[in-house]
């Protein structure tokens, strides 16, 4: 699901690439021209658009898969790899949303790039300047442009090292070798999964059947308007309720990058405490509560009863 969804991103993205302007004046209007003038711009558009929160669908289940598996233990190159990838996609779609210019991209990239505050010289370095303006606009294009072609050198190596060492057990009884030939079995597994695939890309570009999208993303931005309330996509909303749930905006910025960077030491974990991998599905369960949890309260208006409770599932 994962390849074939990222595969899509791609040849969309360069279709859209050729028909907009990264440029504050005019960005949001070429949006709007791909929509209403070029011939099928509007389901490029769509599936592009939608194609994100696919793949953070996706991959969330196979961290998740991992997690039961316990494959970060088996086989630690695989789960490295998958982490910095899970980084690198992160970064692309946070960079992706800012490029439509729309009222909650640019104040999203605001906030976003203030966060970055405490490391000396390196807003100006990013943004071309002290706020988001047409140079940040012309460097997250080319960022967004050039991060997935270096996002495919680490699938390759994601995959050299996966059939370097092979899977776990998919029975979870223990740690085994896979030996299944790729064609026809796993290949025909594969085929199946992008005719499911194609009909819910349909459903979500021609009927829009699940609200991806923020509406006030659908306003040109006003730099005199801010939305009553700032929020991200909805990937992102558990690392927002982080930040919203200490009042110190560096010390939110350093426990919501821990929560990534602690991916990289299960290894160690399972190595170090035994009763580590004794216990899957409560890695499983813990997972799925604890982020769902935190997506909604990501998406609250920051009153105190949802900070109290973000801390508590920070803590948890």
């Amino acid at each position: 699901f994962l390849g074939f969804t990222i595969v899509i991103q791609i040849l969309t993205g360069l279709f859209l690439a050729l028909h907009y302007t990264p440029d504050i004046n005019y960005a949001f209007f070429s949006v709007m021209q791909i929509i209403r003038e070029v011939y099928f711009g509007s389901s490029f558009r769509y599936i592009h658009c939608s194609g994100a929160s696919f793949i953070f669908a996706f991959i969330f289940a196979h961290i998740a898969r991992a997690l039961y598996y316990g494959s970060f233990s088996h086989n630690p190159s695989v789960w490295i790899s998958g982490i910095l990838l899970f980084i690198v996609l992160m970064i692309i779609a946070f960079i992706g949303y800012v490029l439509p210019f729309g009222s909650m991209s640019f104040w999203g990239a605001t906030v976003i790039t203030n966060l970055l505050s405490a490391i000396p010289c390196i807003i100006q370095w990013i943004s071309g300047g002290l706020f988001v303006h047409n140079p940040t606009l012309s460097r997250f294009f080319v960022f967004h442009f050039i991060l997935p072609l270096i996002l495919l050198a680490f699938i390759l190596f994601h995959l050299f090292y996966l059939h370097l060492f092979s899977s776990t057990n998919p029975l979870a009884f223990s740690f085994g070798i896979s030996q299944d030939p790729f064609f026809p079995f796993i290949f025909s597994k594969d085929f199946f999964a992008l005719f499911i695939l194609i009909p819910c890309f349909s459903l979500q570009t021609f009927f829009g059947f699940l609200s991806f999208s923020h509406p006030d993303n659908a306003f040109e931005v006003s730099y005199l308007n801010t939305p009553q309330h700032i929020v991200p996509e909805w990937y992102f909303l558990s690392f927002y309720a982080i930040l919203k749930s200490l009042p110190s905006k560096n010390a939110g910025f350093m426990l919501m990058l821990s929560f990534l960077f602690i991916l990289f030491l299960f290894m160690e974990f399972s190595r170090s405490f035994a009763s580590f991998n004794a216990s899957p599905s409560y890695h499983i369960s813990s997972f799925y509560f604890s982020f769902f949890s935190s997506i909604t309260l990501g998406s609250q208006i920051p009153e105190e009863l949802f900070i109290y409770y973000g801390r508590l599932f920070i803590i948890f």
